[in-house]
């Protein structure tokens, strides 16, 4: 008969890890992360908030578009800036100059809010303003953006821009 031998210490050791060996391992996955993250994050908002500022150069020129397609003044409605239905061609009412993301006013963690100014006893807008805010301030972007009919856009640093914000020094 075999007698069965137990199994030594050097074996059992190269079967895998030790706890102690995991724990190191996982500690130093844990500080890396910690590291990348908040980069990462700094990194997406930077993105939105170029994202922002091309499409408020987007909307300044194709509003100057408008007003020279369909000669009623700018646009009433961001939506009006945006495709026709299916099958309709481009007027007035959807000039489709933007794609239909931007016409919807909401953009890469951005919501843009678009105001015609109409004067008193007209019907169409000689001028307009849109601002862009971020969704969530500080993770979606910390500037706020403003653009109107003169085409310089304006920023402020966690307050919603306005025509007297600081031109965009970027």
């Amino acid at each position: 008969m075999r007698k069965s031998t137990p199994i030594s210490r050097r074996t059992r050791r190269a079967a895998g890890f030790s706890l102690i060996e995991l724990m190191i391992v996982v500690a130093v996955i844990v500080i890396i992360a910690a590291l990348a993250i908040p980069q990462l994050m700094r990194a997406r908002m930077a993105a939105n908030e170029s994202a922002a500022v091309s499409a408020l150069r987007t909307l300044a020129t194709q509003e100057i578009n408008y007003n020279s397609s369909w000669s009623a003044g700018y646009s009433p409605t961001l939506a009006a800036l945006g495709p026709p239905p299916p099958g309709t061609p481009a007027s007035a009412t959807n000039g489709d100059l933007i794609d239909q993301v931007l016409a919807s006013g909401i953009r890469s963690g951005y919501q843009f809010l678009y105001t015609p100014l109409i004067p008193s006893g007209t019907t169409s807008p000689t001028g307009y303003t849109v601002t862009a805010n971020p969704i969530s301030p500080g993770i979606t972007g910390e500037w706020y953006f403003f653009v109107d009919q003169s085409n310089t856009i304006r920023q402020s640093y966690n307050t919603p821009a306005t025509g007297a914000s600081p031109p965009l020094n970027r």
